[in-house]
């Protein structure tokens, strides 16, 4: 209905250079905070090296689907995201894309989709004061979450990305000091939990009008987050950088401005919290293809067992 939406697909270099620019700002940031009170280093943590360290790992979002260099040139894609990774402090590029492409291909499957929270998370965070926990503690579950689900063997890009990423944390520890460092580390948990940014990881998926599984955000924290809140329109067509989003949605109005949406990731993370009927819990889970498979070709294998002793008994 819509073919102009075709010129919108490919990638855009600036989500390269942008994200390369924001990396030496973080660099940079270290070297003023090596002489902060612990205080002064926690607000500015949070609030300057925090934005940017979410902001940087929308960025790897972007360049885990090849939007920074397009799919002719994968390998660029992966140097650039380890590069993106660096002031996050931990190696999550690579393992990243591994994972979250699933996510686009198997949304809402119980095995597959590591993006569902496990029945620990649902039956232990039931209450706004464990939601508050759990909010908080996003980055831990998010990223020990794939391990525990589906856990897989280690690429060599992904041990790539550890040393870079050590040699990093050394070189700044080194020349630069522990207080650099730290900054860095507890500017990602605390961005990565209880911040504004982090309301995205909420209200992508979570079920606040029962039957809707993908909401989009359309405030102006986008920004900031690579139009990630445009969400609907990402799963819709996940070849088409951030940077174009805004413009599906303008040539297919009746597609999406008639859907539930959000305005505002931090109301998002107070009613989550403050909501009863909102928790880990409120996702859409579909039973795994896989799972199905296994049965199916189990009941095959009993049927044939079956077969050949009833045969062997007739003779």
């Amino acid at each position: 209905k819509h073919p102009e939406i075709k010129t919108l697909m490919g990638y855009d270099t600036r989500t390269a250079y942008v994200s390369i620019c924001m990396v030496l700002i973080q660099v940079l940031s270290c070297y003023y905070v090596q002489d902060c009170s612990w205080p002064t280093l926690i607000l500015a943590a949070y609030v300057w090296g925090g934005t940017i360290n979410h902001s940087l790992s929308l960025a790897m979002h972007e360049i885990s689907h090849n939007l920074a260099f397009g799919h002719s040139k994968p390998m660029w894609n992966r140097i650039v995201g380890m590069i993106v990774n660096l002031p996050i402090g931990l190696p999550a590029s690579i393992s990243f894309k591994k994972y979250h492409l699933e996510h686009h291909k198997y949304q809402g499957d119980e095995l597959i989709d590591t993006d569902i929270p496990t029945d620990f998370e649902g039956r232990m965070f039931f209450n706004t004061g464990m939601k508050v926990i759990w909010v908080f503690l996003q980055p831990l579950f998010y990223a020990l979450r794939p391990m525990v689900v589906r856990p897989k063997a280690v690429e060599k890009l992904e041990v790539a990305n550890l040393i870079v990423q050590v040699l990093f944390d050394f070189a700044i520890y080194h020349f630069i000091g522990g207080k650099a460092l730290l900054y860095l580390l507890i500017g990602t948990v605390l961005a990565l939990g209880l911040h504004p940014l982090a309301g995205h990881f909420i209200s992508e998926h979570y079920m606040f009008n029962v039957g809707y599984e993908t909401y989009s955000y359309y405030g102006c924290l986008n920004m900031l987050a690579w139009n990630v809140g445009y969400h609907n329109e990402h799963h819709d067509f996940p070849n088409i950088p951030g940077s174009r989003l805004p413009e599906v949605r303008k040539m297919a109005p009746e597609f999406y401005n008639d859907l539930p949406h959000h305005n505002s990731w931090v109301k998002v993370i107070y009613d989550f919290i403050m909501d009863p009927t909102i928790g880990p819990y409120a996702r859409i889970k579909r039973e795994s293809k896989e799972k199905k498979l296994k049965e199916l070709a189990n009941n095959k294998l009993e049927s044939k067992q079956d077969n050949t002793e009833s045969k062997k008994k007739l003779h």
